[in-house]
């Protein structure tokens, strides 16, 4: 299936000079949905996670069915203030600013198989942070997995060292 005909490009959104991928399209027809969550399952369960991390908000909408999917657990990773326990804090940036991300301290757990599934590699930026907070709980990231890569937005190498899986690739 080509998820590329799922996938509606908008030019100069949020901010002038980003070509913002909606996955809008994708979860709205039940098949291409259904596909997508069955891919990165598999990536899941070849990987031997025992839990998901997952950053706000897109990563949620793939990384909860897909966790159920696997039978592991999913954590949240959230912009600040929006974790009501006691939080691990990094900054990171994205393709369009600065933010920082958070993640309750202990939901990770010290040997836990961690796979982190989001929407989009962009810069790199968020997925940096979270590798940060899940190394800094004793965890091992065992791998990384997208909807999509574009690739014209970071290094060849931003993610050297990891097990890292995209179901489509962007050029430019």
């Amino acid at each position: 299936m080509d998820l590329k005909n799922y996938i509606a490009r908008i030019q100069d959104f949020p901010a002038e000079g980003v070509d913002f991928k909606d996955v809008t399209p994708l979860l709205n027809d039940v098949e291409a949905y259904r596909y997508t969550i069955e891919k990165m399952s598999e990536f899941v369960k070849a990987c031997g996670a025992t839990v998901i991390v997952a950053p706000e908000a897109r990563g949620f909408i793939f990384a909860a069915p897909v966790a159920f999917n696997a039978g592991v657990r999913l954590v949240l990773v959230r912009k600040p203030g929006k974790l009501p326990r006691e939080c691990h804090k990094v900054a990171y940036s994205l393709e369009y600013g600065n933010n920082f991300q958070e993640m309750h301290k202990g939901d990770v757990l010290k040997d836990d198989k961690v796979v982190i599934l989001d929407d989009v590699l962009a810069t790199g930026g968020t997925i940096k942070a979270i590798i940060q907070m899940i190394e800094k709980e004793e965890a091992s990231v065992e791998g990384i997995c997208f909807l999509a890569d574009l690739l014209y937005l970071h290094e060849p190498n931003v993610l050297e060292g990891f097990k890292v899986t995209s179901l489509l690739t962007y050029e430019d």
